[in-house]
């Protein structure tokens, strides 16, 4: 996605000090911010200047105390190149007469805000964490199910989207139905849906309906972690399909993050909901490192070695039983 310095003003509403509305416009690429030590002593080499500038209480005091005209000009001029987006003022520092003379003349962004410069770098840096992350399409439903994020994927007309009315209708949430958009940040998935179409749901035969407003608020989530992968497939008799759970577990990658996926059959009259809920528990299990098919293969190898034991307890009979009598 494409961030620009409208974005952090509408989203903190710091107060401008120099700049006009055509300065918001300035694009935002990195996630990072600068704070400028080593700029303010003057040197510059190596310097990110695509990165937002964050003036905190003590790069405020060096400039009052330690720099003089000729030298904040030489700085300043250097901050505010076209390449970087904004510079922020915290603690309710002033604004140096220099740089707000300097911003002035280049149409350049200067914010002050009253908050503490360690608040103010962690929110900038989550917030340009999500709208500068990676993204990607999939068409798949997302729903929370006892709190995991659950991509439903699998082919159309399968019905994955009546599926997921019914887990709503159980009383889980609705995140994204047909449309995924799935983003990576940090090193999690998080998906959700385009804002117009959210909260909607698409059923054949009866049409566009309103989640929120059929199954009450808290019926739908605005996004959610992406943890586990449901793919439904159609239901092939002559398909071996695991029915213990003891081969090795599938997973999925989304932008070079995996996580599990199990694949599902559908068949007509299978209660799907129900076995989702089912996958969900044992997912949730098998993060707390219960491996229910190991313990139950555990306990079947436990009763054949005890029954192996009991056996050779047996005394064999004598010899001459199996005798023929004279």
């Amino acid at each position: 996605m494409k961030a620009e310095v409208r974005n952090l003003e509408e989203k903190f509403h710091w107060r401008m000090i120099t700049g006009n509305e055509a300065s918001l416009n300035r694009p935002i690429t990195l996630p990072d911010i600068n704070r400028p030590g080593l700029e303010l002593a003057g040197y510059f080499n190596n310097s990110q200047v695509k990165r937002l500038v964050v003036i905190g209480g003590k790069e405020s005091r060096y400039i009052a105390d330690e720099m003089d005209e000729i030298n904040q000009r030489r700085v300043f001029e250097f901050l505010t190149n076209e390449k970087t987006p904004c510079i922020i003022i915290t603690n309710g520092q002033p604004c140096p007469p220099v740089l707000e003379e300097i911003a002035n003349r280049k149409n350049f962004p200067v914010f002050i805000t009253n908050s503490r410069t360690s608040i103010v770098v962690v929110n900038i840096t989550n917030f340009l964490d999500e709208m500068l992350a990676q993204s990607v399409i999939v068409h798949a439903e997302l729903v929370r199910v006892y709190g995991v994020g659950v991509l439903i994927t699998g082919p159309s007309g399968l019905g994955k989207s009546e599926i997921v009315l019914d887990l709503v209708n159980r009383g889980h949430q609705l995140v994204a139905d047909d449309r995924v958009d799935v983003y990576r940040i940090h090193n999690s998935l998080v998906g959700r849906t385009a804002q117009v179409i959210e909260g909607f749901m698409e059923m054949r035969g009866v049409g566009i309906i309103d989640v929120k407003r059929m199954y009450g608020v808290t019926s739908v989530a605005e996004r959610s972690d992406i943890d586990f992968e449901i793919a439904l497939e159609s239901f092939k008799p002559d398909e071996d399909y695991d029915r213990l759970g003891l081969e090795d577990k599938e997973y999925t990658e989304y932008l070079g993050i995996s996580i599990m996926k199990m694949k599902i059959p559908v068949t007509f009259g299978r209660p799907m909901a129900t076995i989702i809920e089912t996958a969900v528990k044992n997912y949730l299990l098998l993060r707390e490192g219960f491996d229910s098919a190991k313990e139950f293969e555990e306990r079947v190898l436990e009763e054949i070695t005890r029954n192996q034991a009991n056996h050779s307890e047996i005394p064999e009979p004598p010899i001459h039983d199996y005798l023929p009598a004279k």
